[in-house]
């Protein structure tokens, strides 16, 4: 995909239906500053030293901060909205996660993309449950920082 075209837009249940076995992105990259991880672990109270102890990090064994794992995981909707947006339906929401898992330490100053995998679009009471996997990959690894089976709810247009 284009990533500087506009995201798809799907606007009907059979629009998202024929998604179904997709793959969207990557994304444009995204840097992790300390900056932000500071942000994201003052918002949480999560202050674990690996995160934001840059001095006591860098004498690690991973040599350095690295970001939280649910920072990573809460940039999804920022990042999947870059490839799939349901801005055409009169309401959606983030549902939930099935599976979450965090396969490989996430560096500050670490560059990260993803590339959104449609699965399934179900029908379910009131509009369609889209389940997504998101592959959040970080620049020069072969290993995924997250990947996440993700599901948005959407009403359906009447």
């Amino acid at each position: 995909m284009d990533t500087t075209s506009l995201p798809v837009r799907p606007a009907t249940a059979f629009d998202l239906v024929t998604l179904v076995g997709k793959e969207f992105g990557p994304t444009e990259w995204y840097e992790v500053t300390q900056e932000r991880v500071n942000a994201f672990a003052d918002a949480t109270s999560d202050h674990q030293w690996i995160h934001v102890d840059e001095e006591k990090a860098a004498a690690s064994p991973l040599g350095g901060t690295i970001a939280h794992g649910l920072f990573s995981l809460s940039l999804g909707p920022y990042l999947s909205s870059r490839l799939l947006a349901f801005d055409r339906f009169p309401h959606g929401l983030n549902y939930g996660y099935n599976k979450i898992r965090f396969p490989a330490p996430l560096p500050i100053g670490s560059r990260i993309r993803m590339r959104v995998n449609v699965v399934a679009a179900d029908e379910v009471p009131g509009g369609i449950q889209v389940t997504t996997t998101q592959i959040v990959e970080r620049e020069g690894s072969d290993r995924p920082v997250v990947v996440a089976e993700s599901l948005t709810r959407v009403v359906a247009a009447s």
